[in-house]
């Protein structure tokens, strides 16, 4: 199944991040299949979330040039108040599959609905616990997904970037 391969990168600046999807961008990698996941600095704590699919979101916070010039490139944006990591901007299809967890109710085995919509794509629950843990850390996540042959170009373009760690997650072994 094309949405249960994925590669993932880590980044430990938003620069980093945001060099790297350009570096997909280039190389030709489907941006419709790119999400990025990293903290955002919000003073208003009480929101419970916000998302568009479709539509460019209003930015805001210590990073808001950087997310708006990602949702110019990706499809879909959201921002969410995760629990036990905080205030998290999401941008790529990976929002509507947060999103799908959140209004289905999914509840899997005590995952947040951002480890939802990972978990959804194929992602392990120990994978999920280290990314979200990253993420606390105010680290970035680069995710790429699709067939086996386009995660594995993803990881060989974010090899070449300074992600501290990358990762394939897949149903089908993929390629060394």
């Amino acid at each position: 199944m094309d949405d249960k391969n994925s590669v993932v990168g880590v980044y430990k600046s938003h620069a980093e991040a945001e060099q790297s999807v350009k570096e997909l961008q280039k190389a030709g990698f489907d941006m419709n299949k790119l999400s990025i996941v990293g903290k955002d600095y919000h003073t208003e704590e009480h929101v419970v979330g916000y998302y568009t699919i479709g539509d460019r979101m209003k930015s805001w916070g210590k990073l808001g040039a950087f997310w708006g010039g990602l949702w110019g490139l990706l499809f879909g944006a959201a921002f969410f108040f995760v629990p036990g990591i905080g205030p998290v901007v999401v941008a790529g299809p990976l929002v509507g599959w947060i999103v799908a967890a959140l209004e289905g109710a999914v509840a899997v085995g005590g995952l947040t609905a951002l480890g939802a919509g990972l978990f959804s794509v194929g992602i392990p629950k120990d994978s999920i616990i280290k990314y979200e843990t990253q993420l606390k850390a105010e680290k970035f996540l680069l995710i790429a997904h699709g067939t086996v042959e386009e995660v594995e170009k993803a990881k060989q373009i974010l090899e070449k970037t300074l992600a501290e760690e990358i990762n394939i997650h897949s149903t089908t072994p993929v390629t060394a």
